[in-house]
């Protein structure tokens, strides 16, 4: 049902000249742009209107990649990469407006929490991809996490009482599960017997400059 939707999108993106990578650099600009202008002012809802406009856009880069068939390995990691500026962004903004005119210590904490739970969420599936093997449990993946934190902010400025507090820690315990998921799910695969060190040469000495195995 979602490529029956975004196809049609991507090829319209794709005839105006518009590449993958410029559609994730847009879009996440956008994300970052609308969420550092209007969540410190307190213009919670229409914040969270142009974010998800943008982040919307952000998601049809793989369509637009896929119409003109201009996929890249370098596509995907620019991807990857400013998914997690925007996201940050989202809650970076909220941070500031709870340390300044929302005047809320605890929710900013809490925001702040989210913020490096998500990262470590992120982290996690990455480091194990590079030591070979796959992590993609988890019950907060980024679509899940925006949609939450997304819906509570905007709905709080509606005046739905508890709903960003609420949207909040629901995310903070979400993402603990998930970064605990992983990291379990992690360790099972590293130490199953077929587990082959991708990170090593053959004489056994790590790869790579300074980074050894598990030292991230």
């Amino acid at each position: 049902m979602t490529s029956r939707v975004t196809a049609p999108l991507g090829r319209s993106l794709a005839r105006i000249g518009l590449t993958p990578n410029l559609v994730t650099i847009i879009g996440a600009t956008g994300v970052v742009i609308s969420a550092l202008y209007f969540y410190p002012r307190g213009q919670l809802y229409a914040g969270s209107v142009v974010i998800t406009v943008f982040a919307l856009f952000d998601m049809l880069d793989g369509a637009v990649a896929r119409a003109n068939d201009s996929g890249s390995a370098f596509g995907a990691f620019l991807d990857s990469t400013l998914d997690r500026v925007a996201d940050a962004s989202i809650l970076a903004g909220l941070l500031w407006w709870f340390i300044g005119d929302g005047d809320d210590p605890l929710l900013a904490g809490l925001t702040l929490f989210c913020l490096i739970s998500g990262f470590m969420v992120s982290y996690i599936k990455a480091r194990a991809e590079g030591l070979g093997v796959n992590c993609d449990v988890g019950v907060a993946e980024r679509t899940e996490r925006l949609v939450i934190i997304l819906v509570a902010v905007g709905l709080s400025e509606l005046g739905v009482p508890y709903v960003l507090a609420g949207g909040l820690w629901l995310l903070a315990g979400m993402s603990l599960l998930t970064v605990l998921q992983r990291l379990v799910e992690t360790r099972a695969r590293l130490n199953d017997p077929s587990y082959v060190d991708v990170t090593r040469s053959t004489d056994g000495t790590a790869e790579g400059t300074d980074d050894t195995v598990g030292g991230a």
